[in-house]
């Protein structure tokens, strides 16, 4: 009815993520996905990346770093400021911003270990609230925004979705085969508890939202 589409490109660190020829995954520093090609012309974009750079061990989604075609050893608030760089300067020299407004929204803080969300029925109101996500990398984000020349909005949704404990799906989530969990399993919520995602409709709609109103408003520069 509003000739409008939307898209959605799956790239959790913006860079690219490469599976080699013997299996191996190499997280490209200094590469974006060639996807991103699909992307030029659109009237709106809105770029996030921020949980999988923290992740490790078994969880770490890439086996080495490289940059420059080498393999690098680094750590990761080093890697991930290398990657914020990398992007902006794709947005800088590949958008217009006559016909393209950018936007990045900050991270979705996770709900475990002090402020855990499970039998949580009701925001936090009042008290501290426990940072789910590393200042310092926040902070990377906002300080590559801050010296781009394409104007970029900001959308800080963090400290607004920690007050939110009560929004994850916990234990009514699924597991990976897409299927709710089973009463044992359900019993069993330091295992299974999902206290990362968002229940929907939900806490993402509020996003939604803020994003309407910064679009019904008119473009500013770089806007932290």
């Amino acid at each position: 009815d509003y000739n409008c589409s939307v898209e959605f490109f799956w790239s959790p660190f913006l860079v690219k993520l490469e599976t080699k020829i013997n299996r191996t995954r190499a997280l490209k520093l200094d590469q974006l996905p060639a996807m991103l090609q699909r992307t030029l012309g659109a009237d709106v974009l809105v770029f996030n990346t921020g949980h999988w750079w923290t992740h490790t061990g078994k969880l770490r989604a890439w086996d080495h770093l490289e940059r420059n075609g080498k393999m690098v050893e680094m750590e990761g608030e080093e890697a991930f400021n290398i990657a914020l760089r990398a992007w902006a300067k794709w947005v800088d020299h590949s958008i217009d911003p006559s016909r393209t407004r950018v936007f990045f929204r900050s991270v979705s803080p996770e709900h475990k270990s002090v402020n855990w969300c499970y039998n949580q029925t009701f925001p936090i109101s009042a008290g501290t609230v426990a940072p789910g996500f590393p200042k310092s990398l926040v902070t990377i984000v906002e300080r590559n925004i801050k010296s781009m020349r394409t104007p970029v909005t900001y959308l800080n949704i963090t400290h607004l979705s920690e007050l939110r404990i009560d929004a994850h799906p916990s234990v009514y989530t699924i597991t990976r085969e897409g299927k709710p969990l089973t009463t044992e399993q359900q019993r069993q919520p330091l295992t299974y508890a999902d206290c990362s995602h968002w229940c929907l409709p939900g806490l993402p709609d509020t996003w939604n939202v803020l994003l309407l109103d910064s679009l019904m408003r008119p473009p500013s520069n770089n806007s932290i």
